[in-house]
């Protein structure tokens, strides 16, 4: 088993993906969108299994979900289409909120902050980029840019910048005040707010199971894209008590997981 990590070094993505193909691996396994790409342009005969948080056929990875075709297949987390959702958890937790900021790596050329704003437009609330960079973010900066523009509360991208950064984001957001919600419960366990996201283990067995059938003689493409059915909605009340925030009843009995 050969295993590649490109972190925040995305200009590596390429070469990293080329490595692999030339040890002609028997599958090719990833949760980024920007190194499936980059394989699919790069074999056309080793399979591919994807797990991703954007649509796979907006993201032109697939034409087809039920047919992708090709060598490719995989699961999509629907972590965008939960979008709307996370916004309106804030809303519930923060009765009157109107500006909200969003931690995000600049250096990300998908949709996401376009996806933000389109879902904060619906909803009357008006999003404040919280803009960093690698491969060393300056979190702090961000942070103070949110106080700046005098926001109530701020989402988490799950962005491979942040995940070595989970505790440092925590005790930011605690310093300053500032509930989150973030889309992987990554953060909630180092001491965020709330996560709401799909279940990171069961789409990671999924793919497993996809990984073997290929393995056994399956072909990728004649494999549907899986989509989740499973959600978690996560809570750190010992976080909202530090906060001094009090979590509505009509979230704690939702929420699969109370961090108390």
């Amino acid at each position: 088993m050969a295993y590649r990590y490109v972190g925040d070094m995305r200009e590596r993505t390429a070469g990293i993906v080329a490595e692999l193909v030339q040890l002609k691996v028997d599958v090719i396994v990833s949760p980024n969108l920007e190194s499936i790409l980059a394989a699919k342009l790069a074999t056309k005969t080793i399979p591919i299994v994807f797990l991703i948080n954007q649509d796979p056929v907006a993201a032109g990875i697939v034409d087809n979900m039920a047919h992708p075709g090709g060598n490719i297949t995989g699961i999509s987390r629907l972590t965008r289409e939960l979008t709307g959702k996370r916004l309106e958890l804030l809303m519930e937790m923060i009765p009157g909120i109107s500006r909200v900021g969003i931690l995000w790596d600049a250096n990300d050329k998908s949709q996401v902050l376009k996806d933000f704003e389109t879902k904060a437009r619906t909803l009357k609330l008006h999003l404040h980029p919280m803009e960093v960079r690698g491969p060393t973010p300056d979190l702090e900066r961000a942070f103070q840019f949110a106080i700046k523009e005098r926001v109530s509360a701020f989402i988490i991208i799950r962005d491979p910048l942040f995940l070595d950064y989970t505790r440092q984001i925590a005790d930011l957001a605690i310093k300053h005040r500032l509930p989150s919600i973030s889309e992987g419960s990554e953060f909630v366990d180092a001491g965020c707010l709330v996560s709401y996201s799909t279940n990171l283990v069961e789409n990671s067995k999924r793919a497993a199971v996809y990984v073997d059938k290929i393995l056994k003689g399956a072909k990728a493409g004649d494999l549907p894209v899986e989509q989740p059915t499973r959600f978690d909605l996560i809570v750190n009340n010992k976080t909202a008590k530090t906060l001094g925030i009090k979590i509505p009843n009509s979230i704690l009995v939702r929420a699969d997981k109370v961090i108390e």
